[in-house]
C-alpha cells in the first residue's frame, strides 16, 4: 500500500483540525482547539483501484506571533492551504504561505480550501478572488468542516493529484 504525507497549512482557526476530524473522525466540535507544534492521523482512500494511506499533519496555524515551522513540510506529497472564508487576511496569509512552502519543498500538489462555507453570508472573501486564483491554474475548493460539504471531495482531489504527479 502507498503512503503519502500531507500537510495541512494556513493561518490560525481557519477550521485545519476541523476539517482533518471531519474527514477521518466524521465528527465535528464547536469548541476551539489550539494545536500546538503538529498533530498527525491517518486515513485510508481509494482512488479508483489504488489503496492510498494518507498520513495527515495537521500543523500549527500561523499568526503574528509564530511562524509555521518549514522543516515540518519535508517529505510532504501535497498540502491542503486552509483559508476562512470569513476572515480576509486569511487569504493573504494563505498565498505569503504558498510561496514559501513552494520555496522548501518544491511544487508538489495542494489545493486552496476555502473553510466555513457554511456561513456564506458572513464571507469578507469574494468569488471575484477566488476565481482569479482559479485562473492562475489553483485547484479551490469550498468546504465546511462543520456540515461536511466539501471536505471528502477535497481530500479525493489532492489525493487523485498525488497519484497522477
Amino acid at each position: 500500500m502507498l503512503q503519502k504525507k500531507i500537510c495541512m497549512v494556513g493561518a490560525f482557526a481557519t477550521g485545519k483540525t476541523s476539517l482533518v476530524s471531519r474527514f477521518v473522525y466524521s465528527i465535528f466540535s464547536d469548541k476551539y482547539q489550539t494545536t500546538v507544534g503538529v498533530k498527525i492521523d491517518k486515513k485510508t482512500v481509494y482512488v479508483g483501484e489504488k489503496e492510498l494511506n494518507l498520513i495527515l499533519w495537521d500543523l500549527y496555524g500561523e499568526d503574528e506571533f509564530q511562524k509555521v515551522r518549514m522543516s515540518y513540510l519535508r517529505g510532504s506529497s501535497g498540502y491542503l492551504l486552509v483559508v476562512d472564508a470569513t476572515r480576509q487576511d486569511t487569504l493573504e496569509k494563505a498565498l505569503n504561505l504558498q510561496k514559501r512552502v513552494e520555496e522548501t519543498i518544491g511544487k508538489v500538489p495542494f489545493i486552496l480550501v476555502i473553510n466555513k462555507s457554511d456561513l456564506a453570508d458572513e464571507w469578507e472573501i469574494s468569488n471575484s478572488e477566488i476565481d482569479e486564483l482559479r485562473h492562475k491554474g489553483w485547484t479551490v475548493i469550498k468546504t465546511s468542516a462543520k456540515s461536511g460539504f466539501g471536505v471528502e471531495k477535497t481530500f479525493q482531489t489532492l489525493a487523485s493529484r498525488i497519484l497522477e504527479g
